[in-house]
């Protein structure tokens, strides 16, 4: 019995000498030879549970080491070993216990200590962890390691100075030390001393090239300190170390949006979220990758994943409300701003959302309170100040307007779409020049920005500089079109280059009922040019356009007839034929009248007005709301109040009739005093022959600028035309007559939003022509001819 004893004795102690020398699968053999001896010896028991924890197989590991704590449960290397054990299989609680019944047995236990604290750590008890590792340090001042971990649960506390100076004091001990490296770049960052930071990074690198985890931080110092592209380039690193590193994969994204790779950067996320599907962040960045890429819908979904995620992740529901912004869905864009408020009520930039948001949504002088807000909070943020100015605009205070963007000019000088924004309030104040400068300076930093070539065409188109205004005004088709508009046929654009003879041109109405109106002369002149013609118009025109020449084929847009012409060779919008005939000033096509209203529609109304012989006067004082940004607020400048019309109504010797079309404008008429003066028959008419009709036995008409004023003009009827401050281009710069129409006189205000002066005006200029000795031409139509049939 001794002999044996003495043999398992030797063959322990030359088990544990092949451990230590690292000849695991030799001492592993010796290890089972004495347990099919031995099955309860404990050293054997307790080392091979430690081998087969070095080899990763902890389920054992852990068996073979309780089994020998079986036999001798105050071996307190035996509780250490089963703590790492537990500590590895993410059991860290488990693991404290364990170490917790070493350090009863041997207080001074300093390994003990020290994996206690590394316990604490995973355990998320910092102050705790602390302690212990300062008790081992106590016992063994010289320990690197605990040094190191001790920095890690002063960075968990905050105290990123003290965690610095144990780093340091680890590195005093151990030069070598790589994590200690690594850990005193974290207190750095903390510190904000980003080039401190990397230049650990860096030295942890050297002293351990395979650390994925430096590379990574190093690429985060390199995004703060702008270097994106030696960003990317240490993230790959990383990640060519360590290919399922789903954080790095979300940080390269990121280095590649800000190098405005979108389409590489949503695929990073991409292959972050494959390997981490609950990654909020990741979900959040994907959704500005999709921002970029303009796939709104899509981005809008990402950013609902990432909200499933993490519900106050405030900065989700911020950029949430971008996306719905643009997917015309300002109320849900309010609610998500809100949202984010309510988590994170200094954010400056959900208010500034926000504003935008109440802009689309009308609620103007709200959206300016909350674009007031995000500048209280962040008084240097640019587009807050343009978004403020953008409400300003609209609540018509163009100067607070003006001023509000020249303040962000100031802070962002380089910002196209401020000088754009800026332009577009110079024009509303009628400085023209100063408008076309700031369009110059948008396109300067973007010379494709469509906004801007407009803008600026319009202006010159204002100013009577044809020949330029149309070819800027080009641009149009590159800027944002109402849902309805469309120039996206696959034949080919007409411009005027090309010989249309023997050709069928589609051309197509794009924009208002004027525009349509105004700009249908021009099918004439293609006609001319020996193509077959087809006029594709908003249904209200399609009678009346057809009036305009009978080998002109009028269809209606929408029509299922309509669609199905698909057999052109060209087309070609309304609005682009002036700069296809490169229309100036002196070629404008003129006809007194180039439209008809129908014989029989014409007699009936005839009919209806019985045997006065007072002046018959036609009157329109508002537009039509269109709840577009931008269009509401000019409808709003070119729009009188009913009530304002009273010096003209109170001219007893004419007869007042109304063409006003609208709820809220009608509602105007029904509740006036003066109701009794005009008659209102408009709930007879069904579509523009209707209109036409009642015009063509009426004496004068006066509009504001409106679809009736091009129809009165078109049919050569007398129209007055009462026009805003910041005139719509086609009607000139300081002209009482029209180019496009010979029958037109033009009153203007003076001032911005001053109707008095204009209807004073009128008003001397009706009694004046209602006095005069003139013979009414109510019925002066050009003769009708049959109507002939288009081969």
């Amino acid at each position: 019995m001794p002999e044996r004893q003495a043999r398992l004795s030797q063959a322990i102690q030359r088990a544990a000498q092949l451990h230590q020398q690292g000849q695991l699968d030799e001492a592993e053999t010796l290890y089972t030879a004495i347990l099919s001896t031995q099955p309860g010896h404990f050293d054997a028991l307790h080392l091979l549970g430690v081998l087969r924890f070095q080899r990763g197989r902890n389920a054992e590991a852990l068996d073979l080491i309780r089994a020998a704590l079986n036999l001798e449960p105050n071996a307190v290397a035996a509780l250490l070993n089963i703590g790492l054990v537990q500590a590895d299989m993410n059991r860290p609680a488990d693991a404290l216990a364990s170490f917790d019944q070493a350090l009863a047995l041997n207080p001074d236990y300093v390994e003990a200590l020290y994996h206690r604290g590394n316990a604490l750590v995973n355990l998320k008890r910092p102050t705790e962890a602390l302690a212990s590792y300062d008790q081992a340090l106590a016992l063994k001042p010289d320990f690197a390691e605990a040094l190191n971990n001790r920095g890690i649960a002063l960075i968990a506390l905050q105290r990123a100075e003290d965690a610095l100076a144990s780093f340091n004091d680890a590195l005093v001990l151990k030069p070598d030390y790589a994590e200690a490296f690594f850990n005193r770049g974290h207190a750095l960052m903390n510190l904000n001393r980003l080039p401190d930071a990397l230049e650990s990074f860096d030295k942890a690198l050297a002293r351990n090239p395979d650390h994925a985890e430096a590379f990574y931080h190093r690429g985060c110092i390199l995004m703060k300190l702008r270097r994106h592209g030696d960003a990317l380039a240490s993230f790959d690193q990383a990640l060519t170390l360590k290919p399922a590193f789903a954080d790095a994969l979300n940080n390269r994204g990121f280095a590649l949006m800000i190098l405005k790779r979108f389409e590489a950067a949503l695929a990073s996320y991409d292959a972050a979220l494959a390997l981490k599907s609950d990654n909020a962040e990741a979900f959040y960045n994907r959704g500005n990758a999709l921002v970029e890429l303009k796939r709104p819908q899509e981005a809008l979904e990402s950013y609902d994943c990432a909200l499933v995620l993490k519900p106050d992740l405030a900065e989700a529901l911020n950029n949430r409300a971008i996306v719905l912004n643009a997917l015309k869905r300002p109320a849900d864009a309010l609610a998500s701003c809100d949202r984010a408020l309510a988590i994170k009520s200094d954010y400056a930039e959900a208010f500034n959302n926000r504003g935008g948001a109440l802009i689309r949504l009308r609620r103007l002088e709200e959206a300016l309170a909350s674009c007031d807000q995000a500048l209280a909070l962040r008084p240097d943020y640019a587009e807050a100040f343009v978004n403020r100015g953008i409400a300003l605009a609209e609540l018509k205070r163009a100067e607070d307007a003006l001023a509000s963007f020249d303040q962000a000019l100031a802070l962002e000088p380089g910002n196209a779409g401020t000088f754009n924004n800026r332009g577009t309030a110079l024009m509303e104040l009628n400085r023209l020049d100063e408008a076309r400068a700031s369009y110059g300076e948008a396109l300067a930093f973007r010379p494709d920005y469509a906004d801007a070539r407009m803008g600026r065409g319009l202006c010159l188109l204002l100013q009577g500089d044809f020949d330029r205004g149309w070819a800027e005004y080009e641009w149009r088709w590159q800027a944002e079109q109402p849902d309805d508009v469309r120039c996206n046929f696959t034949q080919p654009l007409w411009l005027g280059e090309a010989d249309l003879k023997g050709t069928t041109i589609l051309l197509h109405a794009e924009q208002g009922f004027g525009d349509t109106i105004q700009f249908c002369r021009f099918a004439k002149l293609v006609r001319r040019q020996g193509a077959r013609v087809v006029l594709e118009v908003q249904a209200p025109l399609t009678a009346l356009i057809g009036s305009l020449d009978p080998l002109v084929r009028v269809i209606e847009r929408g029509d299922p007839i309509g669609e199905a012409i698909n057999e052109f060779d060209y087309h070609c919008p309304l609005l682009s034929l002036p700069l296809a005939f490169k229309t100036t000033l002196d070629t404008i096509p003129t006809e007194t009248s180039y439209l008809s209203a129908p014989e029989e529609k014409t007699k009936w109304w005839r009919d209806r007005f019985g045997g006065s012989t007072k002046p018959r006067i036609g009157l329109v004082w508002a537009g039509s709301p269109r709840h577009v940004l931008g269009a509401d607020r000019l409808d709003v400048q070119r729009s009188v109040a009913f009530d304002q019309l009273a010096p003209l109504l109170e001219q007893a010797d004419c007869e007042f009739y109304s063409l006003q079309k609208g709820d809220d404008a009608v509602a105007q008429l029904r509740g006036s005093a003066y109701r009794e003066r005009v008659v209102d028959w408009t709930d007879k008419f069904e579509d523009f022959t209707d209109t036409a009709a009642l015009v063509s036995n009426l004496d004068l008409v006066i509009a504001v600028d409106t679809s009736v004023a091009h129809l009165a003009g078109a049919l050569g009827k007398p129209i007055w035309l009462m026009n805003r401050f910041n005139t719509c281009w086609r009607w000139l710069l300081d002209r009482e007559d029209s180019p496009w129409y010979p029958t037109a006189r033009i009153f203007r205000q003076t001032s911005r939003g001053d109707w008095s002066a204009v209807i004073a005006s009128v008003a001397i200029a009706l009694s004046q022509w209602s006095k005069a000795d003139r013979t009414l031409a109510r019925h002066s139509q050009e003769p009708h001819f049959a109507r002939l049939r288009a081969d």
